[in-house]
């Protein structure tokens, strides 16, 4: 009956974590589609641009008022239109406004925005309007630079990065004596280029400010399953910042090796050169509705800003502050081949210690096999050898527990009236046949942060994004469906279809409960049985390579069971 008892604590606080993590957490939609509508409200007013998504780029009245006001100051011309330069390396495509001198786009050539759509993976969210990697003084001490209209050194619209670093030039002269230049240092290799900031002081006054350099995204206001947001590594930390968090902390000061704005797959990053005098600032600026075609999703726009003290730049000095950015994929092994220790943003929680080397491990398979579905497949039979002496002793003490079901069953029975009694009756018998009641219960309680971890590493992992198994399983990161019904269904996130690999992991799971020695109080018994439907309805949600991971250990296990049953008996 203890058995019995810790077995069901252990499965129910697996299904406490799992219910929570996938019903109670607040889920993003799976897709984002172009906004057609928009609503948008002012959470957080401040004296910075508060970008939406609009046409116009920047929606803020008191920001609209002080550009008008320089731009009538400084551009007392019609502007020109401002080119887009568009710059194309082996891993991405970025362009780049004149307007700001910011980036515009940034899509990756190896992955894609869905499965079948064949179309490459916008990293900067379609909520943003006005670009992103922003530059601006804290202080103002330079009106107009934010949204200021620069020139461009590049001969042509399209360049193409092939064999030697390419360089794309921005300047702007500010009739008060600053000029500033902007340089963008593209490599045929990687998701890395540096990016440098020039200042020149042709002022009658002296320059005292800090230099802001930022990224603005948009997050699901309900966010996913995994952390979305921005992050920095700080005091040898990684420091995750959830949007509500920034309403009463704003600014994060430390040892700062870089910041980054990040979702389920994707990050961008700012390294900075000069590791002295780094703060990161934050600003909630507003949360923006954007409706389309069944997608009503709240998104807040969060501008995440490195800010570094630049000194004074007496008249007749310059200064400039270099850059390293990282616009590209949360893949571990990417990550620590572009150094600086990017690969501290790839987070699995509590049990990332564990996460990491299944990572490690399954990408280490995947290399001998080319794929991931047997990857996983590999590492579950590896991780069921490693715990096999555990899982051998667990079933050892099951099959002895069953042996003594007839006895316990007289115990119930004779001392049905009296629970101290048949308590006592009950201890005695284990003591003795030298039996531990807890015995088939703890090696699993051991198990469990394996699990747990695979479970954040199986759902976080870009390696399984798109990744295909085989037949109808062509995304390991997502449900597996046989055929699409295109209609609503309880319980079902879209695509709503047969889940094939689902039903065979309770029907696993069933089996494997069958070879169990029942539960002596008969609720027990039947909340046992029960559990292989709470699971299955569970997991319908699940990401296939999750749920290839538990079908394959419950086969691996029930083997285990049968073949030290038949040995025991």
């Amino acid at each position: 009956m203890e058995q019995a008892r810790l077995f069901m604590a252990i499965a129910l606080s697996i299904i406490v974590f799992i219910v929570w993590d996938h019903f109670f957490v607040p889920k993003q939609p799976a897709s984002q589609a172009p906004p057609s509508t928009q609503e948008t409200v002012n959470t957080n007013p401040s004296n910075k641009p508060i970008l939406t998504h609009s046409e116009n780029g920047i929606n803020d009245p008191a920001s609209a008022e002080r550009e008008s006001i320089v731009t009538d100051q400084l551009n007392p011309i019609v502007e020109k239109e401002p080119r887009t330069i568009t710059i194309s390396t082996p891993a991405y495509h970025i362009k780049i406004s004149e307007r700001g001198a910011v980036i515009t786009s940034f899509t990756l050539n190896d992955y894609f925005e869905t499965k079948k759509s064949h179309i490459n993976k916008e990293v900067i969210s379609s909520a943003v309007s006005g670009g992103t990697l922003r530059s601006d003084m804290l202080n103002n001490s330079i009106p107009g630079l934010d949204n200021a209209l620069f020139e461009t050194d590049a001969k042509t619209d399209s360049i193409i990065v092939e064999k030697d670093t390419v360089s794309v030039s921005f300047r702007w002269h500010n009739p008060n004596g600053f000029s500033i230049a902007k340089t963008f240092n593209f490599k045929p290799e990687g998701y890395i280029f540096t990016y440098s900031v020039n200042i020149v002081n042709n002022s009658n006054a002296t320059l005292d400010d800090s230099l802001e350099i930022s990224f603005v995204d948009a997050f699901p206001e309900n966010g996913g399953y995994a952390f979305e947001g921005p992050c920095a590594l700080i005091d040898n930390h990684l420091e995750e910042v959830k949007a509500k968090k920034i309403k009463t902390k704003n600014i994060y000061t430390g040892e700062l090796e870089w910041i980054a704005v990040q979702d389920r797959y994707f990050m961008s990053s700012i390294i900075p050169e000069m590791k002295q005098d780094l703060s990161m600032h934050l600003n909630l600026n507003q949360s923006t509705r954007i409706s389309g075609s069944n997608i009503s999703e709240t998104y807040n726009i969060i501008d995440t800003r490195l800010v570094q003290m630049i000194g004074a730049i007496s008249p007749g000095n310059q200064k400039t502050l270099s850059y390293d950015i990282y616009m590209g994929p949360k893949s571990v092994r990417i990550l620590k081949g572009s150094g600086y220790r990017l690969d501290k943003a790839v987070n699995f929680g509590w049990f990332d210690f564990l996460a990491k080397p299944c990572l490690w491990l399954m990408n280490v398979f995947y290399d001998f096999i080319p794929n991931y579905g047997l990857a996983i497949i590999f590492l579950t039979i590896l991780i069921k050898i490693l715990f096999w002496p555990l899982g051998t002793k667990a079933y050892k003490s099951m099959n002895e527990m069953k042996k003594l079901q007839p006895l316990m069953a007289e115990i119930n029975e004779k001392y049905k009236s009296d629970p101290q009694k048949k308590n006592q009756e009950v201890m005695a018998l284990y003591k003795t046949y030298k039996v531990n009641p807890l015995g088939g219960c703890l090696p699993m309680l051991v198990q469990m942060p394996i699990f747990l971890a695979l479970y954040k590493m199986l759902y976080s992992a870009i390696e399984l994004r798109h990744a295909p198994f085989f037949g109808w399983i062509t995304d390991l990161s997502a449900p597996d469906r046989l055929f699409n019904f295109g209609v609503v269904i309880p319980f079902f996130e879209p695509p709503t279809g047969i889940p094939v690999l689902t039903l065979i992991m309770g029907a696993s799971m069933f089996i494997q409960q069958k070879m169990s020695p029942p539960a002596g109080d008969p609720s027990q018994a039947k909340m046992m049985m029960m559990m292989p439907l709470f699971m299955t309805v569970i997991f319908i949600n699940f990401s296939s390579g999750l749920v290839l991971y538990w079908l394959i250990n419950n086969i691996l296990s029930i083997a285990q069971q049968y073949y030290i049953t038949k040995n025991n008996n």
